[in-house]
């Protein structure tokens, strides 16, 4: 099997040849990494792992002042497309709230939305073709759409709105899914026939368990997603939600929603043990991840290999798994030696018979 047929037949809960893998990690690990190994570019640091997938993305090219990294203030260190200031170590959090005080309709209607048109998708068909006979494409917009409407409205006020201005919430979430679907869906209009996965992610656990409740969720964050998973499927994509912390008790309603596959699954979070997720949704979902990033900062080559194998030993069973760490994002801190042992674990021990 070539990278495409591996990472499609576990998505169709299939055994293929061995576990796929993905490498999902920051410019400055990468940066680290190419370093480390004396390779030449970010295309060799993934085919030295062998990484099954390859990612394309849209290109900022609005007006300057909206541009993520340009002419930022004292103290900050990115600009969100809805002109969210934040300071701090991978991307931070939010230096301002521009919607906390919004009462009206009328005010969030009135707020600066970003225009769609701002990011460039006419080079994404030529960069998936490149890589589409070998590998599966991921594609589209990230849309963290939760985030976002935390950054503008704070998190605290926007949950009671949940309760004191529903209609709010709505029309909030409403704009921020109105500017990541444009995009996505001018990017699927250019490029669908060579990209295989529409990715996207939103955290909503913690450490202990959801963010918000299921009847929550159900209400103000099930419809923004599905309104993304079935632009995904309009498009014939399977759609791959990355999902941070403990949340659990919203995954059935994700299955209704007509997901297909989960990427994260922090085993050190309640309730996402990776053999209970196998056995609960393991025929419902393709599970990706479960690799502990925490333990692989601060653990061994040789734990990080045997845990790695333990993981396997759970996951692998019957297909539909993908292996690697537990973020969407290995940080820099991350020794380079580590996240090898992931790699090379999967190759030894993620074959199957």
């Amino acid at each position: 099997m070539n990278s495409r047929e591996r990472v499609l037949a576990a998505f169709n809960h299939q055994q293929p040849d061995r576990v796929p893998v993905w490498l999902g990690a920051s410019p400055g690990f990468r940066q680290k990494a190419i370093a480390h190994l004396g390779l030449a570019d970010d295309e060799s640091l993934s085919r030295y792992v062998g990484d099954d997938f390859r990612r394309v993305f849209s290109q900022f090219v609005g007006p300057d002042a909206a541009n993520p990294y340009s002419h930022l203030p004292p103290g900050a260190t990115f600009r969100s497309p809805f002109g969210i200031l934040r300071h701090g170590y991978e991307g931070g959090q939010p230096m301002n709230h521009p919607l906390r005080q919004a009462t009206t309709l009328d005010e969030i209607h009135r707020h600066a939305w970003p225009n769609p048109d701002w990011m460039d998708v006419s080079h994404i068909a030529a960069e998936a073709q490149r890589f589409h006979d070998e590998y599966a494409i991921l594609g589209g917009e990230w849309a963290p759409f939760w985030h976002d409407a935390i950054d503008l409205m704070g998190m605290d006020t926007l949950m009671l709105m949940m309760y004191d201005a529903p209609d709010i919430v709505d029309a909030l979430l409403g704009h921020i899914v109105d500017y990541y679907a444009a995009i996505s869906r001018r990017t699927f209009e250019a490029a669908a026939a060579w990209i295989d996965i529409f990715f996207i992610g939103n955290d909503f656990g913690s450490q202990v368990g959801p963010l918000l409740s299921e009847p929550l969720f159900r209400r103000f964050l099930l419809p923004p997603l599905k309104r993304l998973i079935d632009l995904g499927h309009e498009y014939g994509l399977k759609v791959l939600l990355h999902c941070c912390g403990g949340f659990e008790p919203l995954i059935p309603a994700m299955i209704e929603a007509g997901l297909d596959g989960l990427q994260g699954l922090q085993p050190n979070c309640r309730g996402m043990n990776p053999a209970q997720l196998k056995t609960d949704y393991g025929d419902k979902l393709l599970l990706m991840g479960a690799i502990n990033s925490q333990m692989i900062i601060e653990g061994t080559p040789d734990t990080v290999r045997a845990e790695t194998r333990r993981i396997l030993d759970l996951m692998k069973p019957g297909g539909g798994y993908v292996a690697c760490p537990s973020h969407d994002y290995v940080l820099v801190e991350t020794p380079v030696d580590n996240l090898l042992a992931v790699y090379e674990a999967v190759r030894e021990y993620g074959v199957y018979d």
